[in-house]
């Protein structure tokens, strides 16, 4: 069994993060407390403050990071400046992110080898240190985006109960939209296979890798048209999307719709633009 069992987080980089946080409230997410992030830059270094913040969609299990470049003179230890804007960021959650590097090392992956994070956060204690162990792709040979494994160590403090409710009845990630290009269709593919140790499965235009709770789906860039009506291309290969399960669609949608934000309807609920989310398009399906 694999030793990556779900989506641990997906990342939306801005430079305007009081703008992501706003477009996000407005779409029914409870978002918990801005934090800054603490870094390590190489494997045993001590974390040291970074350039970004965030703040969090939480589901008790996976969550969506809304991150922010908010100061463009602090150190950048994990290079978030050289990102554009956008869906960025891909983390699957290991229990072991040390045995994790060294299954994928010996898998022909390249790797940052095991990181540290930290960043204080407000729990009803008062103020607790987040800590967690990440391992990132090297991101010369993930072209769809930043690709990382990543550890809670104080899963507590993260998860926390008052921020699990939300008004549009989120309450996971269901699925990740991931475009390739028709070169790296096949090299894409084998990285996830190895990352989740399973087999893809074709259903449409999508081919499918799934696991205990993660859903990987990639579709060639040719068929985006097909999968994303509309949708803007930004990369030859991109996250392109999420799927959030919610309790009630129409009440997910009567929210998002109050905003001011276009929908569109899909056979299992309703779509939100990337151009309306800050770069990730997002299904809303039952579940």
């Amino acid at each position: 069994m694999t030793d990556i069992h779900a989506v641990h987080h997906l990342g939306i980089l801005t430079r305007d993060l009081d703008g992501l946080e706003r477009t996000y409230r407005s779409f029914g997410f409870t978002l918990s407390p801005r934090s800054r992030h603490l870094m390590s830059e190489r494997p045993g270094e001590p974390p040291i403050p970074g350039c970004t913040a965030n703040l969090c969609a939480l589901f008790g299990g996976s969550y969506i990071e809304l991150l922010g470049i908010v100061d463009e003179s602090a150190p950048d230890p994990w290079h978030t400046r050289s990102m554009p804007d956008g869906l960025q960021i891909l983390n699957l959650e290991t229990g072991d992110a040390a045995g994790t590097d060294r299954r994928l090392a010996a898998a022909g992956l390249r790797t940052s080898g095991v990181l540290e994070l930290a960043r204080d956060v407000d729990t009803e204690d008062g103020t607790r240190t987040m800590r967690a162990r990440a391992v990132h792709l090297d991101p010369r040979a993930t072209p769809e985006g930043f690709i990382g494994i990543a550890q809670h160590l104080t899963r507590e403090y993260v998860h926390q109960p008052r921020y699990l409710g939300h008004p549009n009845g989120a309450r996971g990630i269901g699925a990740v939209v991931i475009v390739a290009a028709e070169d790296r269709l096949d090299t894409i593919t084998e990285r996830y296979r190895l990352l989740l140790d399973t087999e893809p499965v074709d259903e449409g235009p999508r081919r499918v890798l799934t696991g205990k709770d993660v859903r990987l789906e990639l579709i060639r860039a040719a068929d985006v048209a097909d999968v994303l009506p509309g949708e803007p291309v930004p990369a030859p290969s991109y996250l392109a999307a999420m799927t959030i399960r919610v309790e009630e669609i129409e009440r997910a949608r009567r929210i998002v719709a109050d905003s001011g934000t276009a929908t569109r309807s899909t056979p299992e609920g309703f779509f939100v633009s990337a151009r309306d989310a800050y770069g990730a398009g997002l299904f809303f399906t039952a579940g």
